[in-house]
C-alpha cells in the first residue's frame, strides 16, 4: 500500500492523456486545438496531472525537500486549472435545465476541487490529511477525462471487434458503465486503503464520497 498514491497518480495521468490524445497525436487540426481558451485549459489540466504524479513519486521515494519545493508550483497551476475550467463554464453557460446532469454536476465539482487544494495546502504539515484531499479534489475532476476516454479505451476497439451485436443501445450502456464504475472504482479503492491503514475511513475520503453522492442527487432529481 505504500506505493497507492504514486499509482492512482500515474494511472490518472495516463488516463488524461489517453482521453486527450486527439488533441496532442491523432487530430492536432480540430478547431480546440487554435481555440486561445481550451489550449490554456489543455496545459493546466495536463500540467496537474504531471505534477500530481511526480509529487506523489517524490514523497514514496521520501524526496520532501523537492516535494516541498514544487509544492507552490503545484498550487498555482490548480489556480490555473480552476479559473481556466470556471471561464469555460461561463462561456459554455446555456442554461441548468438545458444541460445534462453529470455536466451540472461538473458546477459543483469545481469549487469542490479547488476548496480541496486550499485545505491541502493549508494543512501540508498534516500528510494523512493533505495527500488525501489532494486526491479526493483532482477525482472530483475527472468526468471530461473518463468520458472522452471511453472512445479510444473501450468503443473504438468494441465496434471492430465486437461488429455483429455492437449497436448504439450497448453503446451508451456500456458508456455508463466505464464512466461510474471507474469514477466510483476509484473513490472505492482510496476507501479500502484507508481500511488497510488505519481502520476506518478516513473523514477526507468520507466527505467526498457524501459530496459525490450529494452532486448527483441534487444534479440529477432536483
Amino acid at each position: 500500500m505504500h506505493a497507492y498514491f504514486t499509482v492512482v497518480s500515474l494511472l490518472l495521468l495516463v488516463l488524461s492523456v489517453v482521453a486527450f490524445s486527439d488533441n496532442l497525436f491523432t487530430d492536432v487540426g480540430q478547431p480546440s486545438n487554435r481555440d486561445p481558451k481550451f489550449i490554456v485549459h489543455g496545459l493546466f489540466g495536463l500540467a496537474w496531472y504531471i505534477l500530481f504524479a511526480t509529487q506523489a513519486n517524490l514523497v514514496r521515494i521520501r524526496n520532501l525537500r523537492l516535494h516541498k519545493a514544487v509544492g507552490a508550483t503545484t498550487l498555482l497551476v490548480a489556480a490555473g486549472v480552476s479559473l481556466s475550467t470556471l471561464y469555460l463554464f461561463i462561456v459554455k453557460w446555456k442554461g441548468w435545465d438545458d444541460m445534462e446532469p453529470v455536466i451540472r454536476m461538473n458546477r459543483l465539482l469545481l469549487p469542490a476541487f479547488a476548496t480541496c487544494i486550499v485545505l491541502a495546502w493549508k494543512l501540508r504539515t498534516k500528510p494523512a490529511v493533505h495527500k488525501r484531499l489532494i486526491l479526493v479534489g483532482t477525482l472530483f475532476m475527472i468526468e471530461p477525462i473518463l468520458s472522452r476516454a471511453y472512445d479510444p479505451l473501450v468503443a473504438d476497439w468494441a465496434k471492430v471487434t465486437l461488429a455483429s451485436v455492437y449497436t448504439e443501445q450497448i453503446d451508451a450502456i456500456g458508456f455508463e458503465l466505464f464512466l461510474w464504475g471507474t469514477w466510483i472504482g476509484l473513490f472505492v479503492s482510496l476507501l479500502i486503503y484507508d481500511l488497510r491503514t488505519q481502520g476506518r475511513a478516513h473523514p477526507v475520503t468520507a466527505a467526498g464520497v457524501v459530496w459525490l453522492a450529494f452532486s448527483v442527487v441534487v444534479c440529477t432529481f432536483l
